[in-house]
């Protein structure tokens, strides 16, 4: 099978000749090459040029030889489209300096064409094709809910109190949020499938603060509303912490599930069924010794099986992880299912 072939299969539940691997966060601060880019610009102007955000998009692929690209960018466009400002500061998280902790901020925010106000991504994924025909791309978008909570909060946050205080004090206001970034969040990833992307994947980061309870009420509802205007290929739903919702994540719509490395992969497919998933090892294992690195990926592809699976991290690459760790990985899932682990 080629690249497209197998990834398709897999996110399809459908036979593979082994199991396709790439992970979140492969283009960055891990690989020097990415650093020589960024050494001339900063990450706002690496995500506003689609030639730089391809090449850095094209670094880990021909680097390692993985499956499937993700294109370069970042999940605040949307809501610096919508007219939030978004900062970036060396050594911190995103700054949003303008929260919005009301319905009369709500108002004030704007809902463009996509395709207008957005539309490097796009470019993006027409010139990685064209540079690298024989590698599916994947698109991306942050999830409404883990939107919100970035424009409301300000920041990221340990216990995500201004988001909360609005979910639980001013539910229409949260509401009319959600169901605007759902629809931005949807055509945005539509938009991405009619530019060349082979999938899309929605980061609901954090939902995962949510109880049961709240999940249903917010976070589900609201990725479902994204997921039902995306057509075109398949839709993969990520979110940190799912083990609580492991029952209700096919009511998102998505065709397959990521998961991060708190879950266990053979019970999730007992709960999932055929629904195909992504993980979903511990980042942090790619810096044990490459034997180690080796036996953890071969545990998760016994649990995880032959059919239905992509293999991935549980959450980013981290920025100090070492190049001999992720090689130990990739050449581990690309031996095959039959390959002994010493």
């Amino acid at each position: 099978m080629n690249a497209h072939e197998r990834m398709r299969a897999a996110l399809t539940g459908q036979p593979v000749d082994r199991t396709p691997v790439w992970f979140m966060r492969q283009a960055g601060r891990y690989l020097p090459e990415y650093m020589e880019v960024r050494s001339r610009v900063s990450f706002l102007e690496l995500c506003g040029d689609s030639d730089l955000a391809c090449e850095v998009t094209c670094q880990p692929i021909d680097r390692f030889g993985l499956d499937a690209a993700i294109v370069f960018s970042d999940i605040l466009t949307i809501p610096e489209a919508m007219g939030c400002p978004v900062e970036f500061h060396p050594g911190k998280g995103p700054l949003l300096p303008q929260p919005i902790r009301s319905a009369a901020d709500i108002a004030a925010l704007s809902m463009p064409d996509v395709a207008d106000v957005l539309p490097i991504v796009p470019e993006t994924l027409r010139k990685f094709a064209a540079a690298r025909p024989d590698v599916p791309i994947l698109g991306f978008a942050g999830a409404p809910f883990t939107l919100l909570c970035y424009m409301v909060e300000g920041s990221g946050s340990k216990n995500w109190l201004s988001v909360k205080q609005l979910l639980f004090t001013a539910p229409q206001a949260a509401q009319r949020l959600l169901d605007m970034l759902a629809d931005m969040v949807g055509d945005y990833l539509k938009l991405q499938l009619d530019s060349g992307a082979l999938a899309v994947q929605m980061f609901d980061t954090w939902a995962g603060i949510l109880s049961p309870e709240d999940y249903r009420r917010w976070a589900l509802p609201a990725a479902a509303r994204a997921m039902s205007r995306v057509q075109g290929g398949p839709k993969l739903y990520f979110t940190r912490d799912s083990s609580p919702f492991l029952d209700v994540l096919a009511e998102t719509g998505a065709d397959a599930i990521g998961l991060d490395w708190r879950v266990d992969i053979g019970r999730a497919r007992a709960v999932l069924g055929d629904m195909p998933v992504q993980g979903n090892m511990d980042p942090v294992a790619l810096y044990a010794p490459p034997a180690e690195i080796r036996r953890r990926v071969r545990r998760i592809l016994d649990a995880a099986g032959p059919v239905g699976h992509v293999f991935n991290l549980g959450h980013g690459v981290l920025p100090t992880t070492p190049i001999e760790g992720v090689e130990a990985m990739v050449a581990e899932v690309k031996a095959g299912p039959s390959t002994p682990v010493p």
